[in-house]
């Protein structure tokens, strides 16, 4: 499997180490076995070989499947069943302790073997009755087969109980009418699936489910049928049991891997994943990748104003060639292409199984579409408002640089030609004339430097975010605490500008309504986001009314992404905050 940064990563780390474990152990298993058996087997070495070599096949078999799929509990399953093989084979062992447990379990795999045809292809049951029959199953295997060894003296030493024949074949015939019956029922319900199947499911279903079925009747009939029909020893009976064994783990397997169906019995949980609330339910790529079983696989949505495609964020992506490692299967509402699915097309080999699952999907995709593309809308405008306030404030501090510059140099030399005219004349009324127009001049370059302020503070341009704050605090009449915990120069210019246009304007809407007493102004810096306060003591009441100073200050703080929020209980004072990325 292929993730999104191009490492290959099959399925979680943590579930590959616990395969690699169970194939060690199961290796483990099986050799420590062989050493306790063949020593001792004679002729009859090579059945205990065989049936470990069918236990080995159930785990290889078994941990395939789950690699392959790991939401499905077939290969789980599977794994499962060879062990209940391995544990029934230890009566051959000769142990006491060992030769209780295989005497127990001599036939719980055939209960396991009924499991997973109830349970294929999912590895769920899927009925009630399923359900009762296979728990049937594990009660003839388990609950069933205890006379079998109380009452038969011959059964390790701490089984037997009494040495009663008359229980003893009251017990086996028991258990072979019970397995009859769980046969029975299960041939039945097998059967009833098969009927309402479509004919590509049942190109499946009918091989899987014939040979289980014949595997579990032959094996418990085995001794009879081979003896009388074909006159086999004992130890070739062994044998030919062992390899109708070794062919159910090999067909559950095949079935699961083969092709899109094993895989379309997940699909049923994306019909879950659609009921669940809005509160429960996984992101749709989620979704999709527990039933289709490929950890990179995502989904991407088709914008047709734009025509390009979009990921779950708005953000603009494209489909991979055909031909690679990854493809892309598109979804369809109504005619119309609302996504795609793109996946690794290493580990789903049928891109039927895609589309079809895209088809269970569609209209949640296309919600979700709608919502990628108000994202994308929404970003493209946040972008466009953002380029124009900072055209805005690019073209603002020209013109502050401009005006400081230009015209206020040239009405301070101005006013020093007035003042040197004046100090040059002998006449009074030159002299007075002169004054008066040095005067005025220096009035129009104040009114001048009032403009330059408002435009955007030269100090702000030239010395930055704290010595713009500062001076502006100097200059309010009302007294007024600053805290700040920035350093200049270390903000974006948009930020910085922000910042000051929040707490001038936060200050001059305090001045003009708040009656306060006291003002406190604080700026400070922490990790990626940089806070702007400014609070009054004053009558409170303020509110972001339309038309207002402060409805215009929101929009250029959601602008760059920040947010802008105001506590102004009347007669508590208010508290003006805004929170804005550090980061552009």
């Amino acid at each position: 499997m292929v993730t999104p940064d191009g490492t290959r990563s099959p399925l979680p780390r943590s579930l590959g180490r616990a395969l690699v474990l169970l194939a060690i152990s199961a290796l483990t298993l099986g050799a420590v076995q062989l050493a306790l058996v063949l020593p001792t087997a004679g002729g009859a070495w090579w059945v205990h070989l065989l049936f470990i070599l069918v236990f080995w096949v159930y785990v290889a078999a078994g941990l395939l499947a789950w690699w392959r799929r790991p939401s499905n509990r077939m290969g789980s399953l599977i794994v499962v069943g060879g062990l209940a093989l391995f544990a029934g084979s230890l009566g051959n062992t000769g142990v006491p302790v060992l030769a209780a447990v295989g005497t127990v379990t001599a036939t719980l795999v055939l209960a396991v073997a009924f499991h997973l045809l109830h349970a294929f292809p999912s590895g769920r049951l899927r009925s009630r009755a399923s359900r009762v029959t296979v728990a049937a199953g594990y009660v003839v295997a388990l609950v069933l087969q205890a006379p079998l060894y109380l009452f038969d003296p011959g059964a390790p030493v701490p089984l037997a109980v009494a040495d009663r024949p008359d229980l003893l074949m009251l017990g086996v015939a028991v258990q072979r009418v019970g397995g009859i019956a769980v046969a029975a029922a299960t041939t039945v319900l097998l059967a009833r699936r098969l009927v309402r199947s479509d004919a590509a499911h049942r190109q499946v279903l009918g091989p899987v489910f014939g040979y289980g079925i014949a595997a579990v009747i032959l094996i418990p009939a085995s001794a009879t049928l081979f003896e009388a029909v074909l006159g086999l020893p004992v130890v070739a009976r062994a044998g030919l049991q062992a390899l109708l064994l070794g062919g159910v783990p090999i067909a559950f397997a095949l079935g699961v891997l083969r092709g899109g169906f094993a895989r379309t019995g997940e699909l049923e949980e994306l019909g879950t994943w659609l009921g669940a609330s809005g509160g429960a339910r996984p992101a749709l790529a989620a979704a999709l990748r527990r039933a289709l079983g490929d950890d990179s696989l995502d989904v991407v949505f088709w914008m047709p104003d734009t025509r390009t495609w979009a990921d779950s964020d708005g953000v603009p992506v494209q489909l991979p060639p055909p031909g690679g490692e990854r493809a892309g299967v598109e979804v369809e509402v109504g005619g119309r292409t609302v996504g795609a699915i793109v996946y690794d097309a290493s580990l789903i080999a049928d891109a039927e199984l895609v589309r079809t699952a895209g088809r269970v999907i569609a209209i949640a995709m296309e919600r979700e579409r709608l919502t990628a593309e108000l994202l994308a809308s929404q970003d493209a405008l946040r972008t466009s408002r953002a380029r124009l306030v900072a055209a805005a404030d690019r073209e603002r501090r020209r013109i502050a640089q401009n005006l400081h510059d230009g015209l206020q140099v040239q009405l301070v030399l101005l006013a020093l030609e007035a003042q040197q005219v004046a100090n040059a004349s002998t006449s009074t009324p030159v002299q007075d004339r002169a004054t008066s127009l040095r005067k005025g001049i220096d009035d129009a370059a104040a009114d001048l430097r009032r403009l330059v302020h408002d435009v955007m503070p030269s100090t702000l341009i030239e010395q930055g975010l704290s010595a713009a704050t500062e001076d502006l605090v100097d200059r309010i009449p009302v007294p007024t605490r600053l805290h700040l915990g920035i350093t200049d120069g270390a903000l974006p210019q948009a930020i910085e500008s922000t910042a000051y246009f929040v707490v001038a304007e936060g200050l001059a809407n305090a001045l003009k309504h708040s009656g306060a007493a006291a003002f406190t102004v604080r700026i400070e810096r922490r990790g990626d986001r940089l806070l702007v306060e400014v609070h009054d003591d004053g009558v409170g009441g303020a509110s972001f009314s339309p038309g207002r100073g402060l409805r215009g200050l929101a929009d250029r703080v959601e602008v760059v992404n920040g947010r802008l929020e105001m506590q102004s209980a009347v007669g508590r004072g208010t508290r003006l905050s805004a929170e804005l990325p550090c980061v552009l």
